[in-house]
Formats: structure tokens, sequence, C-alpha cells
């Protein structure tokens, strides 16, 4: 997996803005440096100059001499500081001009939607809506594609940022954004929520999978497919229990009776990396003490306590390991 950085752009927009982000850098290091070196012209080498040493510096002319001096220098500083401004200001617009044209060169969809404190992930199809599916916390996406993500939220304000691949945009209730992301090449790249958004704004991760255009169909086609089914006495036990509980109130597993539709779509959740958002791998001893523990791991979050019987346990674990 990639470092989750923008000084590590994989993809053209992350790229443009790593430009932008140096040309920033070395005008406000020249600036500094600058400021810096006329700081310790005044404050050192006037105090180094003794009286009758001939120092004809600042602080030698006349009153009304050094009000003009200051007057031209004032000038000089603020004409170059609107240059410099403006500068940066033409660069900026240029940079979001040139990402604004990716949007056009993106012909496929997926619509994003921030809960607290996860995220829904789903891809539609127009010309076949049988063939959509959700999934959450994981963005597949083919390598060398734009792809437009369709941005809104379920509750509050979250922000969707990967900065592997492009800049930060918000998510806000009632209302669609829209940010476009291209990655170069194969590759994991992590993203998280960048707006304070409640107790576990920090534990709302989620995972960006680029993959070559093959891998992403066949993942694709294996999404479209209902949950299979349950191949052995342990399975099918798990299955029981699952429809049997509080599960169903929340969670759908396409193929079955759970058709909940406020907490993360788990047809497929043994294929998914990690649970929670982002907190834990998904393995199975992680996956055993978030059923049975999950406001220890992960305070605050909105699926409830399970009273769930000791027999119960493993062979709900081996069901949901098994829906890949």
């Amino acid at each position: 997996m990639s470092m989750q950085s923008p000084l590590d752009p994989m993809g053209p927009q992350a790229a443009r803005i790593f430009s932008e982000w140096w040309l920033y850098f070395y005008v406000c290091l020249a600036v500094y440096i600058l400021v810096g070196g006329v700081y310790l012209y005044i404050f050192v080498f006037r105090r180094s100059s003794p009286p009758g040493s001939g120092y004809t510096g600042p602080g030698s002319e006349r009153p009304h001499d050094l009000n003009r001096r200051l007057g031209r220098h004032v000038t000089i500083a603020t004409v170059v500081t609107t240059i410099v401004l403006f500068g940066l200001l033409i660069a900026s617009v240029i940079t979001g001009s040139n990402l604004s044209a990716y949007a056009a060169r993106a012909h496929r969809t997926i619509e994003v939607t921030g809960h607290q404190w996860w995220w829904e992930v789903r891809y539609p199809n127009h010309n076949d809506p049988s063939r959509a599916f959700t999934t959450a916390n994981e963005i597949h996406v083919p390598a060398g594609e734009p792809v437009k993500l369709r941005l809104t939220s379920d509750d509050v304000i979250h922000s969707f940022w990967v900065p592997n691949l492009n800049g930060k945009r918000d998510l806000i209730p009632g209302r669609i954004n829209e940010l476009v992301i291209h990655a170069d090449k194969p590759g994991m790249f992590r993203g998280q929520c960048a707006e304070f958004c409640g107790l576990e704004h920090a534990h709302m991760a989620l995972l960006v999978i680029a993959e070559q255009p093959d891998k992403f169909s066949a993942w694709m086609e294996q999404q479209v497919q209902p949950a299979r089914e349950p191949v052995d006495p342990s399975e099918q036990r798990g299955r029981q229990v699952f429809l049997a509980g509080p599960c169903v109130l929340c969670h759908s597993i396409r193929g079955t009776t759970a058709s909940g539709f406020v907490a993360p779509d788990l047809t497929h959740v043994g294929s998914r990396r990690t649970i929670a958002a982002g907190t834990l791998p998904n393995t199975p001893g992680h996956l055993a003490g978030w059923i049975a523990d999950n406001q220890t791991i992960k305070p605050g979050n909105h699926m409830p306590q399970i009273a769930l019987k000791s027999e119960d346990l493993q062979p709900l674990l081996y069901y949901l390991e098994s829906l890949k």
C-alpha cells in the first residue's frame, strides 16, 4: 500500500497538486530568506557599526529623508507582495481548471455516501439496474481510467480525501459534490475523512484499490452475485444465527432475507481487507472481537452491543468469512 501522502502522487490530479505545492514551497522559502536577510541586515549590521564609522545606512538620515526612504521601501515591498500573490492566485486557478477538465473524461460513476463513521459505496448500472450493487469502505477502480465520484452525506459534513490521487472534497447532507480520481497504475491507496465529524472521526478510513481493467471487471462480476450458499453445517448454522438475530435490522446480505439499509452491506464482507472503516484488519480474531464488544474497539459507533451466545459466535464467524 502506498504511503498516505500528497507528496507521493499516483495520479495526474495528485501530480498537479504536488507541482503546485512545490511552487508554493519555493516561493514561501524565497520570501522567508529575503525577510530574514533584511532583519539580519538591520539588527546585526546596524548594531555592529560604531558611531563615527562612516555608516550611512538606515538611522543616519534626517527624519524627512528617513521617511522618504522608508516610504519607497514600503511601496516596493507592497508591489512585490501583490505580484507574488497574484502569481500564486493565477497558478492556483490554472491548477483548478486542469483538475476540472478531468471530469469530462470520466465515463464511470461511483456513488459514495458518508455516515458516522463509515463509507457506503454504490456502483450504479443505469443500463441494467439489477447489476447495481453496494459495498462499504473500499472503492475499486480500474487503473489508468478516470472515475467520477458522486459524494454526499447521510448525517453530518464529512470530507473525502485520498491524498495520493486528488485533493479533498466535502460530503454535505442534501447536496451532491463530484470528484474525479485517476490512478496511473494498480495499487492500494489509503484515504480518510478530513473533516471532523464526531467522536470516531479518526477511525473513518477507506481504501481505494486500483486494478488492471480485466481484474476490475472480474471483481465487478463477483460483486454483482448474491451471497454464496453455505456449504457445510457450521456455515448453515451461522446463517441461521445471523438471520434470527438483530443483525438483519441494519445489515443486508443479497440472496437472503436480510435487507437492512442503515449499516454496511455484508454480501461479500469476507473479501474486504478491513472492518469498521479501516479500524481493524479483517481477520477472524478481529471480527470476533468486533461482534462481541464493538463499543470498546470503536466507542460511540452506532452498532449496538449484541448479546450473542458463545456457541453461536463461531458459526457466525464461519458464515461471514465465507461471504467472498
